[in-house]
């Protein structure tokens, strides 16, 4: 019998599930982490390796074909690897998004349980605006790692969240990667989460860099999947690509086919929907949670989860939530 898909009541199938496997990080990005320190949930509030595979597989029940495993960060999990191996069993595509600082300790993890696709967060190729965007001296172990992952053949992302007053002019400098690597740029628009420090003024509209590199390369325009949320685009004879995301100026929800489950077990279908649904709370109560999951498909939004998105937002903060 044919699994019953994740549908919404739009009509959108959903097939990419991001799970956080943490609520913690090793660096303090201020356009993810609150201002004041996080509060790190109580480990038994957070999603056993067990209760990860069993979600996962129910969820690949019902036609989920993609994972990526986020955070925090992701390779804190003191059994990160006990739960790739898990997961790598299932009949899914696997990657991850990490901030970097730990993928050589893992490396080999990831070539075994074949995860290929690898998402680095890097807002900035200056070591010292670096240390002042994540509070931590860790930029050249990051580019060190990004290295390491194309010298392995990986098919790496870079993450930059792009923000007016702080990086919105190494954009060229960041595609500059690309020339000689085969590498992915991704430039992603300021977003509002709870406890930041967000104003719509710091948003850049990243639709502009487009207009810059075309003043400078002769760009190509890549063709994008079906569900892609980035806007792809090569320069002639660069070895890589980048794109741009543009979450605050244009929203790209009509084709949208992700879900998300938190570290404590809550259900999001929208990275902003303020409401979520408890799964890990009555799957150790030993309840059927099927019906929990396409309820909660079918209360999704059109867009943006239902919020007009300002400084007034109620959403938990990023890193909470799962990058």
């Amino acid at each position: 019998m044919k699994a019953q898909l994740l549908t919404d009541s739009f009509g959108r199938v959903h097939d990419y599930l991001r799970i956080s496997l943490i609520d913690t990080c090793n660096l303090s990005c201020t356009y993810c982490a609150p201002v004041l320190k996080a509060i790190k949930t109580n480990n038994n509030k957070i999603m056993t390796a067990d209760e990860i595979e069993k979600l996962a597989s129910l969820f690949c029940d019902f036609g989920i074909k993609k994972i990526r495993l986020t955070g925090g960060e992701p390779l804190l999990r003191k059994d990160f690897s006990d739960i790739i191996y898990r997961l790598a069993k299932l009949n899914i595509t696997l990657a991850i998004t990490t901030n970097g600082v730990f993928i050589d300790s893992y490396l080999n993890d990831f070539l075994a349980c074949k995860i290929r696709s690898v998402n680095v967060s890097l807002d900035t190729l200056q070591k010292e605006k670096f240390n002042q965007i994540t509070k931590r001296n860790e930029f050249e172990k990051v580019m060190s790692n990004i290295h390491l992952l194309i010298q392995n053949n990986f098919h790496v992302k870079i993450n930059a969240v792009v923000m007016k007053g702080v990086n919105e002019n190494e954009t060229l400098d960041l595609i500059m990667l690309s020339e000689n690597l085969p590498i992915h740029i991704r430039f992603i628009e300021y977003m509002p989460f709870s406890g930041t420090s967000w104003n719509k003024e710091q948003v850049y509209d990243i639709k502009n860099i487009i207009e810059e590199m075309s003043n400078k390369f002769e760009i190509e325009k890549l063709i994008d999947d079906k569900n892609d949320t980035a806007k792809k685009y090569k320069v002639k004879n660069f070895k890589g690509t980048f794109s741009i995301i543009t979450t605050m100026t244009d929203p790209f929800c009509e084709t949208c086919n992700r879900l998300r489950l938190t570290a404590d077990g809550k259900m999001k279908n929208c990275l902003f929907a303020e409401d979520e649904t408890d799964l890990l709370t009555p799957l150790r109560e030993g309840k059927n949670i099927s019906e929990l999951i396409f309820k909660n498909v079918m209360q999704k939004h059109w867009q943006q989860g239902g919020q007009e998105i300002n400084e007034h937002t109620h959403n938990r903060n990023m890193m909470t939530i799962g990058g």
